[in-house]
């Protein structure tokens, strides 16, 4: 028997009292205080709002350990759970949050995982969502005895401890095969090393353009929008990679774009615009899609160059250097079409391309599993610490 059914068998087997969060802590919203962006003095200390820390300031009004709860704007999870912080030491906290530190019959970090167990979808009310102080005074919280309230936190700290660590092992491992595979492919791609024909890049293509602009001739998102709109953020791991954050676009929208860029198989897609270089080869058909202004569709004349070869070229730092140094334009910078075409490249025999893609296919697959692990990994650890935290959270009432 564990040692937690063992006190919960001793100390609370018939079921535990259920309490107003008001009478668990001692709930601080008063001394709250908001301040402007504009009339905030920079400094070294954490200022809070609804979904954490928004800033660092010059003074303080909270000094010790609390538990912060979002009251107004983004303050309720995908699971209808409030969101909750953990904070510790000298901090301001703005009006956005609820703010509350413990009181004695009641551990802090016992409410710190508790509430976000607690469905408050029906509490929130408001155009702007909001969690107002009468009804967060009123949520009810299971209190079983100390004795159990510290086991419960032993257990769920220590769920999160491991998945932290494992979270670092993980991002440590992808971050040095990355810097390995970045190595190899700017090795790999230097002019010196390539050999062949150096040329500019329209002599190896039959196209360069790029997609069309929403606001001079679609909405974007309508009701019968179905077509995905693909945009830099969409350029992932030299893949296309759709999510519910991917815009759309109806049927009339998308002829309009597949006339200006009439994508296929084998194009290769760089951001030109903004976060200049991200880069994905098109793998699929295009049937319900296609791009935004500033994403060039560059299609290869592939019995001169290889698609994959292009796209990894136009990663290399040495290319890189090269067209990073026509781009143009105030805070959003642009790499104009006409320099694009007029970028040197060069170009190996196709079946020195098919090697050179070769081994960065197998670097670069190594890392996406990585990265695809990665979070799943996190996902998974997650789920199992809701899990848990929730059946141990859940008490048959007295």
């Amino acid at each position: 028997m564990s040692k937690l059914k063992e006190l919960i068998e001793e100390l609370c087997p018939d079921g535990v009292e259920y309490r107003r969060l008001e009478e668990c802590c001692n709930i601080l919203d008063r001394k709250r205080k908001p301040v402007t962006k504009a009339a905030r003095e920079s400094g070294n200390y954490p200022y809070y709002g609804a979904n954490g820390i928004q800033d660092y300031v010059s003074d303080y009004i909270f000094d010790g350990i609390y538990v912060l709860i979002g009251e107004d704007g983004s303050v309720i999870t995908d699971q209808g759970t409030p969101i909750v912080n953990w904070a510790e030491g000298k901090i301001w906290v703005n009006n956005h949050a609820h703010i509350i530190e413990e009181k004695e019959g009641v551990l802090l970090r016992y409410l710190y995982h508790y509430i976000q167990t607690v469905d408050v979808t029906a509490l929130i009310h408001g155009n702007i969502p909001k969690l107002t102080g009468g009804d967060f005074k009123e949520i009810r919280v299971s209190v079983p005895p100390l004795e159990v309230q510290r086991e419960i936190v032993h257990i769920l700290d220590c769920f999160t401890f491991l998945t932290a660590e494992l979270t670092a092992e993980l991002t440590a491992e992808l971050t040095a095969r990355k810097k390995q595979y970045e190595y190899y492919r700017d090795m790999l791609l230097a002019f010196d090393a390539i050999g062949g024909v150096v040329v500019n890049l329209e002599d190896v293509i039959i196209s360069l353009n790029t997609g069309l602009n929403p606001r001079q001739f679609f909405r974007l998102n309508t009701d019968d929008a179905t077509n995905y709109y693909v945009t830099i953020r969409e350029l992932q791991h030299n893949r296309v990679i759709f999510s519910e954050k991917t815009d759309r676009i109806n049927d009339k929208a998308l002829h309009l774009c597949n006339n200006r860029s009439n994508l296929e198989v084998g194009d290769v897609l760089f951001s030109g615009t903004g976060t200049i270089g991200e880069t994905a080869v098109i793998m699929q058909e295009p049937a319900n899609w296609n791009i935004k202004e500033g994403v060039y569709a560059i299609k290869p004349c592939k019995e001169l160059i290889e698609p994959k070869f292009l796209m990894y070229l136009l990663q290399s730092k040495e290319t890189r250097l090269a067209y990073m140094a026509k781009a143009a334009g105030g805070t959003v910078k642009s790499v104009p079409m006409k320099e694009m075409r007029k970028l040197r490249i060069a170009v190996p025999s196709l079946e020195e391309q098919k090697r050179i893609i070769s081994v960065l296919d197998r670097f670069d697959t190594l890392c996406n599993n990585l990265y695809s692990g990665l979070p799943a990994e996190i996902e998974a650890r997650q789920k199992q610490y809701k899990y848990y935290r929730d059946k141990l959270l859940t008490f048959k009432e007295l």
